[in-house]
């Protein structure tokens, strides 16, 4: 898993510090939002060629660790 985070590059000097695919200017919300427009792994990729199907697991995989965090719910008492 690791290995496949190693592929998000964030720059502050590209993208405006986004978080992009292996230093190319395709950001990793490129890739999401044609996943949430309904293209298929292998559509993504022939729309960028540049990319490998490694490439769109990782991007998977870094939305999957952004999104898992703690949350903590405080409870009132009445």
């Amino acid at each position: 898993m690791n290995d496949l985070l190693q592929r998000i590059t964030i720059n502050p000097e590209q993208c405006a510090g986004r978080p992009c695919i292996r230093g190319m200017r395709i950001r990793v919300t490129d890739v999401l939002e044609l996943f949430a427009a309904g293209l298929s792994a292998e559509q993504i990729l022939k729309e960028f060629p540049d990319l490998e199907p490694e490439d769109i697991q990782a991007c998977l995989s870094f939305a999957a660790r952004k999104l898992d965090h703690p949350v903590v719910v405080r409870e009132t008492l009445a």
